[in-house]
């Protein structure tokens, strides 16, 4: 299985997250061990704030570990029609991206998504495989 690691995980991993360190570097950990852990470029560019050069980021992620995947035009479009939906539900008003955008690009790819954010992707991606601490 291929597993689209979200940003939240990653991000609980390097800071040492005094909630969510264990549950993110375990879960991790085991999903390495048995699939392919992907990112995409939203994943990496909202990760790369978190520091100060690409190759401490890369370092941090190796392609080795880290599978590196494009994002398909089809998600762009579910990411759009997926933040329309909850635009109409009453949410933000803020762009699609990104979590829209990832979560579409999951569930077009049949990929797992594993974060600890499962909420949004639950109600606009029914049909997406998530791991999830809930």
């Amino acid at each position: 299985m291929e597993v689209l690691v979200d940003s939240n995980v990653l991000l609980d991993i390097f800071t040492e997250d005094e909630e969510w360190f264990a549950w993110s570097s375990e879960t991790l950990a085991y999903h390495a061990e048995r699939d392919i852990l992907a990112i995409n470029p939203l994943i990496y560019a909202e990760l790369s704030i978190h520091f100060s050069a690409i190759e401490k980021l890369d370092d941090a992620l190796p392609e080795a570990d880290f599978s590196r995947l494009a994002l398909p035009w089809e998600a762009a479009f579910l990411a759009g029609r997926a933040f329309v939906a909850h635009r109409k539900r009453g949410g933000a008003r803020r762009s699609p991206l990104p979590d829209f955008y990832i979560g579409a690009h999951a569930s077009i790819a049949n990929l797992a998504l594993l974060t600890r954010d499962s909420a949004r992707y639950r109600t606009y991606f029914p049909r997406l495989q998530i791991i999830s601490p809930d």
